[in-house]
């Protein structure tokens, strides 16, 4: 199977391409994907912006140089994500390029035009997931640092458990390079400068105080983000501005979760730790290099950069090739494979397996509501006895029947265990209730809103999660 994975940001796109081999892991038997091969990986380029908005256009022949540079078919068994973040996602057009990757990557893919929460797990699973696992005693704190947004995420041994996103970039305010003459500003940007009331607009020159004093906001909010301090973002109704998703993660006492650094920002902060030289001054037309060196001065984020991540600068796009897809196992209930992919399936419950019939009702009258079809989450399967599946099959298919669920309206159930072909066949008393069904076993419920289910190669599925938590 290829995995795909193309990211649109404010500053930078780039694409990735691997090869993974599907089969059962050796030491917990489930379905999984091998170790992957990059078969591409494209050097990030410029995101072309035409004033404020996407340049349709240069996008549409970047997508398209991508896709025959990958010899791409959409025919091939493919899963994978295409992500469009940051000012990239609040540009008026936004919506007309997820239509153009949608068009040629098909629906077995992702294409999500602004999901914070996804992009912050993204970065995480991307960057330092490995770096995670290596100290499964500590938290971890990944701080994704590109041109419109900062997205956080902490992790412990390797599971994310918590994400934001914050309108801290390095790309609000545009210069001529190796000057500080300011060329253009974001919307942001533009309420920056007021806020610190640098009055200043394109054309003109900002002073070195000037800079000073916009880096020294930027870096007060990500310690402040770095600490779980939400506070810094309720002093005035332009911090509040700022925060698209909050990050107030609980920290135990006494201790100090390690933080790294990804994007474009955290490249060039391990460049500098790997003893490579500062670019010059606004080489890349923006404040990234400034804000790399405040970081790096600052005694709370430079506390453990001796802990590089595994990958810094292209940690989204690894994520998203490498992380944005599972594998179902083999004894997965399908009542029509042919319906497949199911796309945009919002996951209206997570349910254990030993809720009462009443949870059950509940959750399916709202999967009911929705007439694409929906996904209910069934979790802690493991204990099961075949007396217990039964009984959880035959509690499901009277709950259909009593709400009246439509027969042909999907309805996706995702197991932890591998127990869908038998779980499926109870509910519809093994084939004469022909509903629109899919069991999908061996996979862990992610904490998202929506689930993607791509085409059945070799009966096994790829799943898609999107929309984080």
């Amino acid at each position: 199977m290829r995995l795909l994975g193309l990211d649109f940001g404010s500053t930078t796109s780039s694409m990735m391409l691997a090869e993974v081999h599907i089969g059962r892991h050796s030491l917990n038997g489930r379905m999984g994907f091998s170790e992957p091969t990059i078969l591409q990986q494209t050097t990030p380029v410029f995101t072309p912006f035409d004033g404020k908005t996407l340049d349709q256009q240069a996008m549409a022949s970047l997508l398209d140089q991508w896709l025959q540079d990958a010899d791409w078919n959409p025919s091939q068994q493919a899963a994978g994500a295409a992500l469009i973040t940051g000012l990239a996602a609040r540009a008026d057009n936004a919506h007309a390029l997820s239509q153009a990757i949608r068009q040629r990557i098909g629906n077995s893919l992702i294409a999500v035009a602004d999901d914070p929460g996804l992009e912050s797990w993204l970065a995480f699973m991307g960057s330092c997931a490995t770096l995670s696992r290596a100290h499964p005693q500590r938290a971890v704190i990944n701080m994704d640092i590109g041109g419109g947004t900062t997205n956080p995420a902490k992790g412990v041994n390797g599971q994310v458990t918590d994400c934001g996103c914050f309108y801290i970039g390095a790309r609000h305010l545009m210069f001529q390079p190796g000057t500080y003459q300011l060329t253009a500003c974001s919307h942001f940007g533009s309420l920056l400068l007021q806020y610190l009331r640098i009055h200043k607009s394109p054309g003109q020159t900002l002073t070195d105080a000037n800079i000073h004093a916009l880096v020294t906001f930027c870096v007060t909010a990500l310690e402040s983000i770095a600490m779980g301090d939400m506070s810094f973002f309720q002093r005035s109704p332009f911090h509040q501005r700022l925060m698209q998703m909050p990050f107030s993660h609980d920290m135990e006492r006494g201790t100090h979760p390690l933080i790294s650094f990804s994007g474009g920002v955290g490249e060039l902060i391990y460049r500098y730790r790997h003893g490579f030289d500062w670019p010059t001054r606004t080489l890349y037309g923006d404040l990234g290099i400034d804000l790399a060196k405040a970081i790096v001065a600052s005694p709370v984020l430079s506390a453990d950069l001796s802990h590089p991540p595994e990958h810094a600068g292209r940690a989204t796009v690894m994520g998203l090739t490498l992380h944005s897809s599972d594998v179902s196992g083999s004894s997965l209930y399908l009542s029509d494979p042919g319906l497949l992919p199911l796309n945009d399936l919002p996951i209206i419950a997570r349910l254990s397996a030993g809720a009462s019939p009443a949870d059950w009702q509940r959750a399916v009258t709202l999967a009911k509501g929705s007439r694409q079809g929906a996904c209910i989450g069934i979790e802690n399967s493991h204990d099961l006895t075949a007396s217990d599946i039964k009984q959880l099959g035959q509690t499901l298919g009277f709950v259909l029947n009593g709400t009246e669920y439509p027969l042909d309206q999907p309805l996706v159930l995702l197991l932890d265990t591998n127990l869908g072909k038998t779980l499926g066949q109870y509910i519809t008393d093994w084939g004469k209730q022909p509903r629109s069904l899919f069991v999908i076993d061996e996979i862990p419920v992610r904490d998202a809103r929506f689930v993607q289910i791509g085409r059945s190669h070799q009966h096994i599925v790829p799943v898609s999660f999107f929309g984080m938590n």
